[in-house]
């Protein structure tokens, strides 16, 4: 009898072990469940707090480069324009400004060689359309000039001109020596440039060079010098003849064998400076002349041919 007693407290005391062993092991289990549970809604919070604080970045970003326009006051943007440019943009300017009222479009017309030498510089300036690509790829390779950024939108002709109603012997670029005197854009000048290229290529650059020659900073000055009288000719775009269609006739058009149209390419410039309202005005105002169909329509009105 007292051999089973023992027996059975013995067997009682083991239970109650196994007992207590289990449930010592179920507490920790618990708590490590728990340790990953605290764990993983940590890694969370931060997962959270980081997609926050990225689109807070954002929208602080925004909100710079919206501030200005919400604020009314207008974002200055600085375009650096070929004279030939200048009558059709002044167009483009006024429609653009009319949609975007807070946007203040301010141009600097001028042959591109300036414009080129202007921006190497330091001047101010967010966008450049040249008349050429020798002054664009010379800004690229400079590292003025965005990256992607540079789209050849136009062409134009190299013309010959004299004043509405005088006369002259001369019938194209091969006798133009027998005029009494020639306007011609400078060596930096682009439309210069394709002028003399276009006498070398037809032989008679010397010749003309000998000439009574009143050279002209842009292309203005050549197509004003014409228009005025005090030349008897001069070379200028097809599309500045156009544009004084009154007071200049055009004797002769150089054709693709003479020398290459003229490339007008269109490119964004580095302005660390700019604050970011400023580098997006900017980039939606290149967008538009470059893509836009209303702007494209004034130019090719104008006589430029569009690049596609």
């Amino acid at each position: 009898m007292k051999r089973k007693m023992m027996a059975l407290l013995l067997s009682m005391t083991l239970g109650a072990t196994m007992l207590a062993g289990c449930g010592s092991g179920s507490s920790d289990s618990g708590d490590s469940s728990a340790k990953d549970t605290k764990e993983d809604a940590a890694a969370d919070e931060t997962d959270k707090e980081e997609a926050d604080a990225a689109d807070e970045t954002d929208k602080e970003e925004a909100d710079a480069a919206d501030e200005t326009e919400a604020s009314g006051e207008k974002t200055d943007v600085y375009v650096f324009i070929a004279a030939s440019l200048k009558n059709t943009m002044e167009e483009i300017k006024a429609n653009y400004e009319a949609e975007h009222p807070n946007v203040n479009i301010i141009y600097n017309a001028d042959s591109s060689g300036t414009l080129q030498t202007q921006i190497e510089e330091g001047a101010q300036c967010d966008i450049f359309f040249s008349a050429a690509t020798k002054q664009m790829d010379a800004l690229t390779e400079e590292g003025y000039v965005i990256d992607g950024s540079v789209t050849n939108l136009l062409e134009n002709k190299i013309v010959l001109i004299k004043p509405t109603g005088e006369e002259t012997a001369v019938t194209g670029f091969d006798n133009i020596t027998e005029a009494s005197s020639l306007a011609l854009a400078g060596e930096d000048v682009p439309v210069g440039q394709y002028a003399r290229k276009l006498f070398e290529n037809i032989g008679n650059l010397d010749d003309v060079m000998a000439m009574e020659i009143n050279e002209g900073a842009n292309v203005t000055a050549v197509l004003t010098a014409v228009a005025e009288g005090s030349n008897e000719v001069g070379v200028v775009y097809a599309t500045d003849a156009a544009s004084m269609a009154d007071k200049v006739e055009v004797i002769a058009e150089a054709t693709a064998d003479q020398v290459d149209p003229a490339i007008y390419p269109i490119g964004l410039i580095e302005d660390k400076e700019a604050s970011d309202a400023e580098v997006k005005a900017a980039e939606e105002f290149k967008e538009y002349v470059a893509t836009d169909p209303a702007p494209m329509e004034l130019l090719t009105a104008a006589g430029f041919n569009q690049i596609k």
